[in-house]
């Protein structure tokens, strides 16, 4: 399996990317950024491209991919909806058109949040954006995968890029395990998304089309 992912250096795609470079099934992994990441590996090939709304002069570079693991992203707070929606929207359905020129067939999977809404009536200006996005994404002929993630817990060194969730994730560190035999089904962790993402592009997979936190952990424990 050859798989793409962006937002590499992000809390939700250093997961995906670690557990990518961990299985065994995996060939080659992609990231697409625009300061290469500072590590190396076998598996690992780097497409450092500025432009997040057009692909064009790496087209070529996108051949051959079986899954596409979309992590990118920012937080809502403090910025325009228009600002917002170029980031969260726009930079979404270019990477999503570029992929089903170069990989048809390919597998894209779309990092959502909890409380998204799809039918543009919330009053939160991300949920819309977002839900805007899903539709979007499965308006296009591809097999699309929404993760309307709640709480995730980094492990493996990811780090979330926004402060004050990094100080959040700081405070519930020392928590999680308790968090965790308390409400078994809702939390979860970037390691665990990261192998759910994974489980959604094997044959024979029967995951839904939109994955919460419980769906995730199911997903990823029926691979192992």
């Amino acid at each position: 399996m050859r798989v793409i992912v962006f937002g590499a250096s992000g809390m939700i795609g250093h997961g995906a990317l670690y557990a990518s470079l961990r299985d065994d099934a995996v060939t080659e992994v992609v990231t697409v950024v625009r300061t290469p990441l500072d590590m190396v590996h076998p598996k690992l090939r780097q497409i450092v491209h500025a432009d997040f709304t057009d692909f064009t002069a790496v087209q070529d570079e996108l051949t051959g991919l079986d899954a596409c693991f979309y992590c990118l992203g920012v937080s809502a707070v403090g910025r325009s909806e228009a600002e917002y929606t170029r980031v969260t929207h726009d930079y979404v359905l270019a990477a999503a058109r570029a992929l089903i020129t170069a990989s048809p067939g390919l597998t894209f999977v779309y990092v959502s949040g909890q409380g998204t809404d799809p039918t543009g009536q919330s009053r939160q200006m991300w949920a819309r954006v977002k839900g805007r996005t899903e539709n979007d994404l499965r308006a296009l002929p591809m097999k699309a995968y929404m993760f309307r993630l709640g709480f995730v817990q980094p492990v493996d060194g990811a780090v979330s890029r926004t402060p004050l969730y990094r100080r959040i994730y700081q405070v519930t560190a020392a928590l999680h395990p308790l968090l965790g035999r308390l409400f078994p089904r809702h939390v979860t962790t970037t390691d665990t998304v990261g192998r759910a993402m994974l489980a959604t592009a094997r044959p024979g997979n029967s995951a839904p089309a939109v994955l919460h936190n419980p769906d995730v952990n199911h997903l990823a424990v029926s691979q192992r």
